[in-house]
């Protein structure tokens, strides 16, 4: 297609094979959305499409995706308000042609298992590192495991006694997401064995949880966190990525320290030999 529909808040690009999504920044924009940035949705990850009248002379344009097909919906489980639905996109009213139009085409190219759920993830999740505060802890995700390190001004005596706590991703089978815009606001790890919603524990004792507050476990952070952790929980191979790339040697990093080595053998702090010594042991590195 090769064009661009602009709405309030974002603007959808129309390519080949996928849409992409340019979330706008600034003050009237979802936070959610300006922490995505952009995203870019293939045809095949889409079910559908709708075509509705909004509120106040708009129109709303919404890709329906597939279940199953983005990790960041998965583990929202409906619990999005519609303002932060980032599948939507609201124009002004008169715009409503032009958006019937984008419409069937985007219908024209769903692929031929739209009206099936998706076998693997088919959007990308954000990219780790990414952590955030909870109430009674700060949750960080490097891409192979979670962290949770309790504030001792909200962690449970549970979990002072369990003390701070790391999960491999291999040793995950899922992630749950509950809003802190509505009771019960948690982020909780599921081990395998786990069920899905069949919890012996409240996450305010759970070692494995952690809860969102007034200003704690935000949307815009916990959410995308949470998207992360389900997309590396189902694609191992994404995490064992991760873990290589992270062994292998930064060739710019390396670089780096080698020039620095050189200023300190300009300057004289390092000797002809200690130079050529330190300089093989980095270039052995590569």
């Amino acid at each position: 297609m090769g064009d661009v529909l602009a709405g309030f808040h974002a603007a959808w690009e129309f390519g080949t094979d996928s849409v992409l999504i340019r979330f706008e920044r600034g003050i009237r924009t979802p936070k959610l959305f300006q922490a995505l940035g952009e995203r870019r949705i293939p045809y095949e990850a889409l079910a559908g499409v709708e075509l509705a009248p909004g509120k106040r002379g708009t129109v709303v344009l919404r890709a329906v995706p597939r279940p199953g097909a983005d990790p960041l919906v998965d583990v929202a489980a409906g619990g999005l308000k519609e303002s932060c639905d980032p599948y939507r996109l609201v124009l002004p009213a008169e715009r409503d042609a032009l958006a019937g139009y984008y419409a069937d085409e985007i219908r024209a190219a769903l692929g031929p298992y739209a009206a099936e759920p998706a076998e693997r993830h088919l959007v990308a999740a954000p990219a780790p590192p990414l952590s955030f505060k909870a109430y009674d802890g700060k949750a960080s995700f490097d891409g192979t495991a979670v962290a949770f390190r309790w504030f001792w001004t909200g962690a449970s005596s549970a979990k002072w006694k369990a003390g701070d706590q790391r999960f491999p991703v291999d040793e995950l089978s899922g992630v749950e997401w509950h809003s802190p815009d509505g009771p019960g606001g948690a982020l909780r790890l599921l081990r395998h064995g786990q069920a899905p919603g069949e919890h012996t524990t409240a996450a305010d004792q759970d070692p494995a949880a952690v809860v969102f507050g007034v200003g704690y476990g935000l949307v815009h952070e916990s959410l995308p966190f949470a998207a992360a952790v389900l997309a590396a929980v189902r694609s191992p191979g994404a995490a064992a990525a991760v873990r290589a790339a992270a062994a292998r040697p930064d060739p710019g990093g390396i670089a780096d320290r080698i020039r620095h080595l050189g200023a300190l053998h300009d300057a004289g702090l390092l000797t002809d030999d200690e130079f050529s010594s330190k300089k093989a042991q980095l270039l052995a590195e590569l």
